[in-house]
């Protein structure tokens, strides 16, 4: 008699204990780590803007709707929406990611930004003397290209992208996921 006998297992049954795939993840767990994780950014986004003091660029302002637009499916999915609701919350995500590359791509000279927010500010031999003295420029302008904060050498737009990779694995698993 083997050692498992003596415990009343089968041969077969601690196979198929030791080769079983034991997942604790739900598909609402993985919709709540998503939509938490959007969340978490959109939070961010305005403690930077509302207690740091970084305001925010228009490209910026473009990332935020798209994490709101994940975060309200994420609530409607837990509640009982129907399944392929999930791709919505996974194409919001990757949408904002996406808007993050381009952004990040802006800010490091990779390609050019929407002319309305990047760089190559008033042609200054065109301007009058008194234009050129004048106090009355826009205050607050933040331009797209300007890497404002960073960390380990990514802007907040870089880390929107790579967070936002994250975060689309999530939301692929949840529509993957039976239960």
């Amino acid at each position: 008699p083997s050692a498992f006998g003596i415990y009343g297992l089968g041969r077969a049954a601690v196979r198929q204990l030791l080769l079983a795939e034991v997942s604790v993840m739900t598909r609402n767990t993985y919709v709540l780590i998503a939509t938490l994780g959007s969340a978490a950014l959109l939070l961010g986004a305005f403690g930077f803007q509302h207690i740091g003091g970084y305001a925010p660029c228009k490209m910026c302002l473009w990332q935020r709707w798209p994490h709101a637009a994940a975060i309200a499916i994420g609530v409607i999915v837990l509640f009982g929406a129907p399944r392929a609701l999930i791709w919505l919350g996974a194409l919001s995500v990757a949408i904002t990611g996406l808007i993050g590359v381009y952004h990040a791509g802006v800010e490091w000279k990779f390609w050019p930004g929407p002319s309305s927010c990047t760089g190559g500010g008033m042609d200054l031999g065109a301007m009058s003397g008194s234009d050129l003295l004048s106090t009355s420029a826009p205050s607050g302008l933040v331009m797209c290209d300007d890497i404002v904060w960073q960390l380990f050498g990514l802007s907040m737009a870089g880390w929107n992208a790579v967070i936002c990779a994250i975060l689309l694995a999530f939301w692929v698993s949840a529509a993957r996921t039976p239960r």
